[in-house]
């Protein structure tokens, strides 16, 4: 395995935009606009420059590269706080009980109601592999780069993070959900409101959608089918998120009906089980397989390397994945077990 994670730069764009042609649609985090791309770098670029500590509103973007080719081969995205330039809406699905005497019987009605609970949490989305590099752990890679990421500037992130899953997309790249519900108030297909919301934000949810719950009875069944179900493709990365630590509460996406996974970083596998150690020594290669991260802000790399223990706090690194990460002996790194 030659690839390695690291931040994104201007000079990713076009690799950035030949990823996001290849999603099929409803990734918002990753839509092929080269502007609204172009932009994701820009917030990238900012938060990466600012010095100072303490959470603000930013974007981290990453991408696994091909050290022998040059080649961006996935991306994926840590929002620092979701919620603050316009609300972050979610469903919640929740039940109703009404009992009546009369009758002698009991109802129980699943209700979808429009919430904000989940602002001012960190995100984790827009991850996407290239479909020719599914395989070697590249997709673990890509997401448990983002935890010792968000480990490694702790001050710079707050207790809970969210994870949108794309719901269920036909074969014509519509959402049964969107046609069930959203899509009667809004005139517009799926594909239009997810690339508008991909661009321009959800504003346009609150000051069209219905604030009232929604009872899923009165919904068609191919809509109630798919509420808080995954897209199938994204059923690995949902079990990867519960290995992580995170649950899924019952909050899904108000465009897909895809579910939201919730955990809290200081509890994810990744963070709990990091260990700081300096760079003793270098070796060929051999022993224990490990997920190491070095360096901050734009100097951030994440990779797979096969560490020996040295002594209490310090190890050797085999050659290859030192060289990935670009580290002389005496550096310190983070390193976690590889799942």
């Amino acid at each position: 395995m030659n690839f390695v994670m690291r931040t994104a730069r201007p000079d990713d764009l076009q690799s950035l935009y030949e990823l996001a042609k290849l999603t099929g649609g409803g990734f918002t985090n990753l839509p092929a606009d080269r502007q609204a791309l172009e932009q994701k770098l820009e917030r990238t670029e900012r938060a990466l420059s600012r010095q100072s500590e303490g959470i603000e509103d930013e974007l981290i973007l990453l991408v696994l590269e091909n050290c022998e080719t040059d080649q961006v081969r996935g991306t994926c995205q840590i929002f620092s706080k979701v919620g603050q330039n316009w609300p972050f809406y979610s469903y919640r699905l929740g039940v109703l009980t009404q009992h009546s005497r009369e009758l002698s019987r009991t109802f129980r009605a699943e209700m979808l109601s429009l919430v904000t609970d989940l602002e001012g949490s960190t995100e984790v989305g827009g991850l996407f592999l290239h479909p020719r590099e599914r395989a070697e752990g590249l997709g673990l890679l890509l997401a448990r780069s983002r935890y010792l990421y968000i480990r490694n500037h702790r001050a710079r992130f707050g207790d809970q993070v969210i994870a949108e899953l794309r719901g269920v997309i036909d074969e014509a790249g519509g959402s049964p959900f969107w046609d069930g519900l959203a899509g009667r108030f809004f005139g517009m297909s799926f594909q239009e409101a997810d690339d508008f919301n991909a661009i321009h934000g959800n504003q346009f949810i609150a000051d069209l959608m219905p604030k009232t719950p929604i009872y899923t009875a009165m919904l068609n069944d191919s809509a109630r089918a798919v509420i808080g179900l995954p897209h199938p493709n994204g059923r690995a990365a949902m079990r990867m998120l519960e290995t992580e630590g995170f649950t899924n509460p019952g909050y899904i996406d108000i465009f897909d009906g895809g579910p939201t996974m919730i955990g809290q970083i200081n509890s994810l596998q990744t963070v709990a089980h990091a260990q700081d150690v300096t760079l003793a020594g270098i070796h060929e290669s051999g022993g224990e397989k490990q997920l190491v991260a070095t360096g901050r802000l734009a100097n951030y790399r994440c990779t797979y390397g096969f560490v020996r223990t040295k002594e209490a706090g310090s190890v050797s690194l085999d050659r290859a994945s030192a060289q990935r990460l670009q580290m002389e002996p005496g550096q310190q790194f983070a390193m976690v077990a590889r799942a």
